[in-house]
This record gives structure tokens, sequence and C-alpha cells, in this order.
């Protein structure tokens, strides 16, 4: 067995079905190694950035670390921007780069990158390979600490003849890891945990802030019943939508600076906040130091460096969000929240939103209800960036499916390949994929992708022909200077459906805008559709 082939064992070992990647000679040997054993899907994307993102999408879906597979030079750079956006969202990935050969590195020869140092700020872990039979050991670790923890993407850097080399021992996959001074802390302290029942006890306006932790950690369950059995309301983070379904009567909305105003006025009101798998970084919380004058703290992460990296705590608490929630509920918590229950419901009723929107062409606004309330109930949507996932995160109606987005780095063009891989990874689920003009044409050449491995997966353009979140910055800040931000009426997305095969819907009006999405989701195969909205549209 040479190198190549024990990457493939490895890959197998860890159950691996399918991976995303793009080949060039560094990987060849990989590639090839793939090709001759068969077993594992190589799904060709059109450019390596995406195959980051489809990965991504592939690994929230099946809440497992996914694979994406790249050349080494550009190849391996042009993934950069895709482990940082799974870095920031913490999604578990294994990114495979070809490299030059051992005795090359160093000299900056033909397609050489320092892939180590290059990506240090954005993933959890690195390795450069140097010897064929450290393979099944570094596979095997890069896959529990991507896994474990804070999950994040871990970079194998492969040089091209450790790929080609003959292992000298027989191939064994290790069953265990055992990794010097990395321990991931699952359990809350004993000590903690006190502490915060006893807080939670003498609280008379509790407030549960869900994030993005809470879904990576499986805890969704554990957490609704937390606020069910304890009647306890909760709010979310933007990553944290899907925690909770929209019409549950305890869930008060998405907070920060593109949230609900009620959710926001909750977390004004309570005195605990109990913040759950989130940063609360500057969007969900922009004068934290207000906060914590007001209100007691309680924040529960897996990652003690998230832990009062925004929000100083009063009580923190490290551990897994659905271990310490599944303790919670055995414990002897008795509070009545009613009054604050019904503070709440009386300000969300009172809550206007004074935003007005075009009647001439599509509102944005209603067309994320309509479209999240038609689609089916385990359906993923998978909102890109700008004004579009603003919109999406605002309005999207969440049953028991998921909504997917870039929260923490913010990357224009998530949405089409993330869509991809989270279709491949549930044929059976309907997959939509939402985005800007903008943010469409920075991944549709991912429309080949779609076409050739025949991806059932709608993708719905929101067209004001700007870059409408910039645009609307620049008119607020800028006095309407809108520098390099308008697309015109560029490209003619129903030729874009015609060559890649694909059937296309549009809309301009909110008359017209049931029937046309009936259509474009009771379509067969991939579909395009475009629904034309106001420029001067604002989300706020």
């Amino acid at each position: 067995m040479n190198g190549a082939e024990a990457m493939v064992s490895c890959l197998k070992q860890e159950g691996i079905t399918t991976l995303f990647g793009y080949p060039g000679v560094a990987i060849a040997p990989f590639f090839d190694a793939l090709y001759q054993d068969g077993s594992i899907r190589g799904i060709l994307v059109r450019q390596e950035q995406a195959a980051g993102h489809a990965a991504s999408g592939y690994a929230r879906i099946s809440r497992r670390p996914a694979v994406c597979v790249t050349s080494s030079g550009p190849g391996a750079t042009n993934l950069i921007t895709a482990l940082a956006t799974a870095y920031a969202d913490s999604i578990p990935l294994i990114a495979v780069t070809g490299q030059v050969n051992s005795a090359l590195l160093g000299r900056d020869v033909f397609q050489e990158a320092d892939m180590r140092g290059a990506t240090e700020s954005f993933v959890k872990y690195s390795y450069l390979v140097k010897n064929a039979d450290d393979i099944p050991r570094i596979f095997r670790e890069a896959f529990y600490i991507a896994s474990t923890g804070r999950q994040g993407p871990v970079l194998i850097d492969i040089p091209c003849d450790v790929q080609m080399a003959q292992l000298k021992k027989a191939f064994s996959y290790p069953e265990e890891v055992s990794i010097r001074g990395y321990k991931p802390n699952v359990k809350g302290n004993s000590l903690q945990m006190a502490r915060v029942i006893a807080a939670i006890n003498k609280a008379k306006k509790p407030l549960i802030c869900a994030g993005g932790g809470v879904i990576l950690g499986n805890g969704e369950e554990s957490v609704r019943a937390f606020c069910e059995k304890y009647r306890i309301p909760i709010v979310t983070t933007m990553m944290g939508i899907g925690v909770i379904p929209k019409t549950h009567p305890l869930y008060f909305g998405m907070l920060g600076n593109n949230g609900k105003p009620y959710a926001n006025n909750a977390v004004a009101q309570s005195d605990l906040l109990i913040i759950a798998g989130a940063r609360v970084a500057d969007r969900a919380v922009p004068r934290p130091e207000n906060l914590e004058r007001r209100v007691n703290i309680i924040h529960i992460d897996i990652d003690s460096a998230e832990i009062g990296k925004n929000l100083g705590p009063t009580i923190p608490l490290v551990g897994d969000v659905k271990s310490i929630f599944d303790q919670l509920l055995k414990e002897d918590i008795r509070i009545d929240t009613e009054a604050w229950i019904r503070q709440l419901e009386v300000i969300k009723l009172r809550t206007v939103d004074h935003r007005i929107f075009s009647d001439i062409l599509v509102n944005p606004m209603l067309l994320v209800q309509h479209l999240s309330r038609k689609m089916e109930d385990d359906a993923v949507y998978v909102a890109d960036v700008g004004q579009n996932q603003l919109w999406s995160a605002d309005n999207y109606i969440m049953k028991n499916g998921r909504f997917l987005t870039s929260g923490g780095m913010g990357t224009m063009g998530y949405s089409i390949p993330a869509a991809i891989g989270a279709k491949i990874c549930a044929p059976a689920r309907q997959v939509v994929a939402v985005c800007g003009d903008g943010s469409f044409q920075m991944s549709m050449y991912e429309l080949a992708t779609i076409a050739v491995n025949k991806i059932d997966v709608k993708i719905l353009v929101v067209k004001n022909r700007y870059l409408g979140l910039v645009r609307e910055h620049q008119e607020k800040v800028y006095d309407g200077r809108y520098a390099c931000v308008e697309l015109f009426d560029y490209p003619k997305y129903d030729k874009i459906a015609e060559a890649y095969d694909m059937s296309y819907f549009e809309c301009s009006s909110n008359e017209a805008l049931d029937e046309t999405l009936d259509r474009f989701l009771a379509a067969k195969g991939a579909c395009l559709m475009v629904c034309n909205v106001d420029s001067m549209n604002n989300t706020k």
C-alpha cells in the first residue's frame, strides 16, 4: 500500500462516502487511488473554494466531519476562504491539500505554498505529512480534533512523493486517540453547575440566548425541553435559528442589530441571561458593557476561549451544551415565570415594524415568509450573505428543517455550494438556496456541478441590481454616494438557466408570488427563480 491508498483507506474507516474536490498534479496520486478503489464518490466542483463550502453544507446536515481535497499552490490557497468560513462557524471539515515533493519544500518552486503558515489563523489544527507510515495516525487525529470540543476545520498538507511512497508497516487504523494537551471538557464543573442552578432559582426574568453551538452540539431537543419544563423564554442569534420553531410560544425571535426589536427588548428587560453556544459578537449585542452592568449572565460553551470574549459572564460554565442541559433537566429548579412571559408577549404584540417596502415589485419580507411557509417540513434553507441573509433570518419560518448561512465570516457565494453539499448528504430533503444577484455571481459556476451530478437544488435569486447591503450602508453613511455597487441588469438569468438545462421562473409582483413559488418548488430537478425587488429597499 502506498500513501495515497492509505489516505483512501483512512477515509473509508471514517465512513466517508463523498468528498468534494479539484485535482491537480500534486494531489493526482490520491485521486488515482480514489478512482481505483471506487467506493468513495468524488464531486468535481468548478473552483476550490466551493469544495470547502460544499463540504460545510454536507457536514452541517450530517453532523459529522466532511472532506474537501485540492491540489497545491493556487488550488490550496483558493480553499482558504472556505476554511476561514468554517472556522468562524465551527464547522468540522477535513481539508486535504496536495503539496510539492518533500525535497523541494522551501525552495519556492512551481505551485508551492506554505499552507500550514497561510491557514494558521483559520484552522483548528494542521499537519504537514512527512512519512507515509504516519498517515493512519494523522487522519485519525484529524477527524477526532475536527469533531470534538469546539468543532472546526483541520488541514492535512501532504507532499506528492509521500502519497506515492510505500508504507513500511502494515496499514493499521488507530481505534483510539490520545493527544497530549488536548482533552475537551464535556461535563460542566459541579461547583459551577451549583452556582448556575442557584442563579436560575433566584431569577424572576430568566432568558436563554441560544447560538449555533447548540445545533453543532446536537443540543436542540435538550434546550427546548429545558425551556418547556421550567417555562423559560428563549431568543437566538442568527446561527442559532433552528434551535426552536418560530411558532413556539416561548420563542421571542432573533436578537441583534438585524433581529427583532422585541428580542432585543427581552434581553434588556431580563435579570438573568443564559447564553448557550454563542460568542454574542457585535451584531448580536452592539454595546455589551451596558448589558453587563444590568444583567446577570451565565455563559455556557464547549470552548473556554469563547466565554467572556465579548460579554463578561457572572458565571462561566465550560462544557457540552447537550450534556449540561440534560443535567439541568434533572435538577431541582423551581421558578415562576408566568408574569415575565406575559410581559414579553405584550412587548411582542406592541412592536410595530416601521420599514416600508415597494409595492411595485416583490416585497422581500413576504418573499421569505411565503417561501419558507411553502417549503417542506424538514427542508433545508440556505441563505447567502447580504440583504438577502438579513431578510431571510428575520422572516424565515422555522418548522423542523434547517437554516444554514455564513454567520461569523459572512462569506458571499456560500449558499449555492453549501446547498449542493446539503442535498448530496440528504437527497430526500428539499434544499433551497437563497442569494442576492451579487452573491449568485460569486458562485454561479457551480451550476455546472449541479447539472453534471443532477443535484435537485432550487436556487432563488433576490435581484435588486445592486450589492444591496453595501449600497444601503453608502446611503446612510456616505450620503448616497453609490461607489462600485451597481450590478445593472446582468447576467441574463433565463439564458444562464438554459445553458445549464435548468427550469426558469421569474416574479416581479406580490400578486404573482404564490403561484410562481408553487411552480418553482414543484419543478422536477434543479431550477432557478429570480424575484425582482426594489433597488432601494433596506433591511432596517
